[in-house]
């Protein structure tokens, strides 16, 4: 009894030391970059203060909001999109044996090592500059990223449970909901999590290179007239928008759908 009551008081200390850690890492760097910039023109290397004055200013600025949305929106469009790509390849790769020498040896060494860089440049040079081009973009560089993630999962299924749900039905679709896709849930998410950090890093370069609106848009203004404080501005708030959706909505679905071992 005695050691079942330390247990949960040892993991509360520890997440509550994780937690400090966290705080006081911030604490630094905030206090770094203070003393860094105190010797620097603003243009160079402005301030946090300013920064996080900026940055209200811009949450309350509606032709910035829309900005963001549209670029969130691109974000979690080409999340969904290379998701489903990937998990469409792997369940190929995983159901039909002819096809994974293709697919894991051809397909996804190709998708993994083009240059990200090199889609952004053929996106412009393919596709006028909007919405299509920058979700084209995203999708072709996360589709390996979901495709490694999932095919993982389906290689992980344990056979003899598809044995045990084929005793008690003959239905390959109750099955499949039952059971495969409550398997590859864990690893669907996690595909979605890393593509969904991936994506905004990628969104933005190819709004840089061709898109009217976003962020990415928003910093390559701020960059051309030399705001150095609004592209800081920018830079932090999608950090505050990733960590929105991975706390709202990626973390509590992780909790809900664990990796069963």
């Amino acid at each position: 009894m005695n050691m079942q009551k330390s247990e949960p008081r040892a993991n509360w200390q520890q997440d509550m030391l994780g937690r400090f850690l966290g705080e006081l890492l911030v604490v630094l760097f905030l206090a770094i970059w203070w003393i860094t910039a105190l010797g620097l023109p603003d243009f160079v290397l402005p301030g946090p203060w300013p920064v996080a004055k900026r940055l209200f200013e811009l949450l309350r600025d509606p032709e910035f909001l829309d900005n963001a949305l549209v670029s969130t929106v691109r974000v979690v469009l080409s999340v969904l999109i290379a998701c489903l790509i990937g998990g469409v390849l792997a369940f190929i790769a995983n159901t039909l044996p002819v096809c994974d020498g293709v697919i894991n040896e051809r397909i996804k060494p190709f998708l993994n090592s083009f240059p990200s860089i090199g889609w952004a440049i053929l996106a412009a040079i393919w596709f006028k500059a909007g919405n299509f081009g920058v979700v084209f973009v995203q999708v072709a560089i996360l589709i390996p990223f979901c495709l490694i993630n999932i095919d993982q999962g389906f290689r992980s299924i344990d056979k003899e449970l598809i044995e045990m749900g084929r005793s008690f039905t003959r239905k390959p679709t109750r099955i499949w909901l039952r059971i495969n896709l409550r398997l590859l849930t864990p690893f669907i998410l996690a595909a979605i999590k890393i593509s969904y950090g991936i994506a905004w890093k990628i969104a933005l370069v190819a709004e840089l290179l061709g898109a009217p609106n976003g962020l990415g848009y928003l910093m390559l203004q701020a960059q051309s007239t030399a705001e150095t404080v609004t592209f800081l501005a920018v830079c932090f708030s999608i950090v505050f928008i990733f960590m929105l959706g991975d706390r709202l909505i990626l973390a509590p679905l992780e909790k809900r759908f664990p990796v069963t071992k």
